[in-house]
């Protein structure tokens, strides 16, 4: 067995790599580490709207149990609401199970720790070992075996914290809801009503197979459209599990997460509340975004791609806004990790509060053209054991000149290796694209059938 824990939790194909077998040896490990062998650890449970999410929902609350945790079930909800449910109650763990932007046949299971944080590693390494061996984890019996209780009212809770973070009314506005078919589907247009937004939603009737299935926050095109059509003043975009968020001005124009810490981090320091001046992102966010943070006086601090990196970072710089070019923005004022929908409710208040559309307000930076690929290949780690993958990266931005960047890394999440290049001459990008492809399928091999 390989290493289990990616970036954002154990994924896989559901019930191929990510089997009821696998989610209840899951279950075990982690309710014997929680626990920490003297108590039994309290677990919230809660989930996205994929068809595979009954099947191993059932197998990782079985693990929990038969290992003596006590499980709270939430339902489909966003794992955002997971993670502030799980920081606010009297809990020792939340978990997720969800596949966030991934295609309906995947799926995956994440933890929370009780502070509403993403495990750390060492926890993470934890569990794997213990899985490796997971009949000798000791089994709960009579009295000890857990329980399973549902609970409405933590989600009511998390549901009013989002509304007080708004701290506005919407009325007036109106706004395009994609749901991505996902977790989001009922709670988004919700909180938007209620604060008083005329909501159009679109994408909000999951069957268990159309989540993200053209659409969602990879595919803003009929989000766009509809903001065009209906003459909305605003579009969301967000995606599966709702932890992150695109948007689209009133013009049909993408709003994607670089503008929209530009323009947050710019009101944030405005208003006093951006700590030491500075904003966290990766190293995968625009350099407009960089130049538009210098020209303010606000410090970009860059860290490796994944939402867990900038949350870290972020409690090290005691800094309070951070987050990725896909929309995975972190407001640390309210909540621990990436949340599409409160997210969303800070740009609104925004526009609301300076009378300011949001094509002004994403005007904040300017984009230097990008170009990402996704190789697949057979070994995506092999491109980190290549001894000369800095020396192409050098070749490539002396091939592209100045101002330019070039970030070449193995997915997180999926058996690809991006590339990344950022430059002022779109065509020759292209060209040293196709160059470091050739390169990357050379090193880490063709992908397996």
């Amino acid at each position: 067995m390989g290493e289990l824990f990616g970036t954002d939790g154990v994924r896989g194909v559901a019930n191929r790599e990510l089997t009821p077998l696998l989610a209840l040896q899951l279950g075990m490990a982690a309710a014997a580490v929680l626990g920490n062998g003297n108590h039994a650890p309290q677990v919230l449970v809660g989930r996205d709207t994929r068809l595979s999410g009954d099947m191993l929902e059932a197998a990782l609350v079985a693990g929990l149990c038969s290992a003596g945790a006590k499980v709270i079930l939430l339902g489909i909800v966003p794992t955002p609401a997971v993670a502030y449910c799980t920081r606010h109650s009297q809990v020792d763990a939340g978990a997720v199970i969800s596949a966030s932007h991934n295609p309906f046949e995947d799926n995956g299971i994440k933890f929370f720790s009780t502070e509403g944080c993403k495990l750390p590693d060492d926890l993470e390494r934890h569990i794997e070992k213990l899985i490796r061996d997971w009949e000798s984890i000791p089994r709960a019996h009579r009295e000890r075996i857990g329980n399973v209780q549902r609970d409405n009212e933590l989600i009511e809770r998390y549901i009013a914290h989002l509304i007080a973070s708004a701290d506005c009314s919407l009325k007036g506005l109106r706004v395009v809801v994609d749901g991505a078919n996902g977790a989001a589907y009922s709670i988004a247009p919700r909180v938007l009503s209620q604060l008083g937004a005329e909501v159009i939603p679109i994408h909000c009737s999951p069957d268990g197979m159309n989540i993200n299935a053209g659409c969602g926050s990879l595919h803003t095109q009929s989000m766009r459209q509809t903001v065009l059509e209906q003459r909305a003043d605003v579009g969301l975009s967000f995606d599966g599990d709702a932890d992150r968020v695109i948007m689209s001005d009133g013009y049909g124009n993408e709003v994607d997460g670089d503008r929209i810490m530009a323009m947050s981090a710019v009101y944030l320091k405005q208003a006093s509340r951006l700590r030491n001046n500075v904003l966290v992102a990766t190293i995968m966010s625009n350099l407009g975004l960089e130049e538009a943070m210098k020209r303010h006086g606000i410090r970009l601090e860059r860290t490796k791609v994944g939402d867990r990196y900038v949350a870290e970072r972020m409690r090290e710089m005691d800094a309070v806004l951070g987050g990725e070019q896909s929309g995975h923005i972190i407001f640390a004022e309210y909540t621990t990790t990436g949340d599409g929908l409160l997210t969303a409710l800070q740009v609104l208040a925004l526009m609301q509060r300076t009378g300011k559309p949001l094509s002004e307000l994403a005007g904040v930076m300017d984009k230097y053209p990008q170009i990402i690929r996704n190789v697949r290949v057979r070994d995506k780690y092999a491109w980190e054991r290549y001894a000369q993958a800095k020396a192409v990266e050098s070749w490539a931005i002396q091939q592209l000149g100045y101002p330019s960047r070039v970030n070449i890394r193995p997915s997180g999440t999926e058996p690809v290796v991006r590339i990344m290049l950022e430059a002022t001459d779109l065509a020759r990008m292209e060209q040293v694209a196709d160059e470091l492809e050739k390169i990357v399928r050379q090193v880490c091999g063709e992908p397996e059938e």
